[in-house]
């Protein structure tokens, strides 16, 4: 009776968790379920991105846009909209956009009854267009370029905007568009010191929430409870869950997981891989451990990506190439008997990826990456090892760019047993 009251009382999302962990110790169920944060205080956040740093990328974006002839830049709904703009808002089947022109104040196209909306969201000074639901938006944008006179140069269009908005405003202009790259992409690669606080802000909450979870993990959890204590600690702390990755056992050998649900037992590897987002901005942090006793493999392998780790940030020095950090870390590995490249017992992704406003942003620590390393650029560093039928190993660690170097958002953990 106790069990049932117990149940009736929470909402379906913790029924479903309780429901999911019958192997568990009735107890354990509970904690998973309604934890306890009694203990955890929100963190310090740094103040938001402040109007005048808006103004700044403007003006950056604008000054790279004219030695490529650029007249103006497209850009849809999306993080880049609210890196430029402040506006954050939606993907739906009615665009909204921003045209920054290579000279002059932003324009954003937007449905009519959305207008105050958008107003209240700017965040820096802009010419607000409207088109009704009977118009074509790309009109609209078309007659802009139009009155600015910037149809006798280039349009460009950020790359994730989707394919029928690019191709309606092609058609409304009677060109193609060519890429914005050159300019969205150089902007945003290059974080402030504001930006890489809330960076710092959003790992540390990560970190504090990993502490905070490791010693409450027992055996006969699934990935996806100890998921739910990790979110809840995250939130208690301050920051946004993203998203909370954890794999056991077996399951830790494929990077992503495998459909298969694994409990935690005594010997068995927990790969956790976790993220928030504070103000808009993320982090990405993954630890690997032993529920109990490492075995001698588990604790050689742990070591081994450790080694591709460190590595990895010794080798990220200004000016290096991008892709010369994934290249020492598979030459290393492949002296330890892994691979050789991508292949398995070994590493199978990229070494690290660009991060910000995205969890997942250019450029990558991947083979062939051309782009030379410079202040303010940010990258995880994730060169797990993974062995199939068997386990995984990732450590991730994310770190910036500075005039001395790289430095670390979060410190790596020290060895297999300490690894929090």
């Amino acid at each position: 009776m106790v069990k049932r009251r117990i149940v009736v009382a929470m909402s379906p999302t913790r029924r479903t968790v309780i429901a999911a962990a019958a192997l568990m110790p009735f107890a354990a169920v509970v904690r998973a379920a309604e934890p306890d944060l009694s203990a955890l205080k929100p963190l310090p956040i740094p103040p938001p991105i402040a109007r005048a740093e808006y103004a700044r990328r403007l003006v950056a974006a604008q000054s790279l846009m004219k030695p490529h002839g650029i007249g103006a830049v497209l850009i849809e709904s999306g993080t880049s909209l609210a890196y430029f703009t402040g506006v954050r808002w939606g993907r739906s089947e009615r665009p909204t956009v921003a045209l920054i022109p290579a000279e002059g104040e932003p324009c954003i196209v937007t449905p009519f009854f959305e207008e105050p909306s958008i107003r209240e969201l700017l965040a820096v000074p802009a010419t607000v267009r409207v088109w009704q639901e009977d118009q074509s938006p790309f009109a609209v944008m078309a007659s802009f370029l139009r009155d600015r006179r910037l149809l006798s140069r280039p349009v460009a269009v950020e790359e994730t905007t989707r394919f029928f908005i690019a191709d309606g405003l092609a058609r409304a202009i009677g060109r193609p568009l060519v890429s914005a790259n050159p300019v969205v992409r150089a902007c945003r690669m290059i974080k402030s010191a504001p930006e890489i606080a809330l960076m710092q802000a959003a790992t540390d909450v990560t970190v504090a929430a990993y502490r905070w979870t490791h010693p409450r993990i027992e055996a006969g959890m699934t990935g996806a409870e100890i998921g739910v204590l990790m979110t809840a600690a995250t939130r208690r702390l301050g920051g946004s869950p993203e998203f909370a990755l954890v794999l056991v056992g077996e399951g830790s050998a494929y990077p992503h997981g495998t459909r298969e649900v694994q409990r935690v037992a005594p010997g068995q590897v927990v790969l956790m891989d976790c993220g928030c987002t504070v103000r808009g901005y993320q982090s990405d942090v993954s630890r690997t451990f032993v529920f109990g006793q490492a075995s001698k493999e588990q604790r050689t392998v742990w070591d081994h990506m450790a080694q591709g780790q460190q590595l990895a940030f010794r080798t990220a020095q200004l000016g290096t190439p991008a892709g010369a950090v994934d290249d020492a870390v598979r030459k290393l590995y492949a002296q330890l008997g892994y691979g050789p490249d991508y292949r398995l017992p070994g590493l199978s992704h990229r070494t690290g990826h660009g991060i910000g406003m995205d969890g997942h942003e250019p450029v990558n620590l991947v083979r062939g990456e051309t782009t030379p390393l410079a202040v303010g650029m940010c990258f995880s560093d994730e060169p797990g090892i993974y062995l199939p039928g068997k386990f995984g190993v990732r450590l991730e660690d994310c770190f910036h760019m500075t005039p001395q170097g790289p430095r670390w958002f979060s410190k790596p953990p020290s060895s297999i047993d300490r690894p929090v």
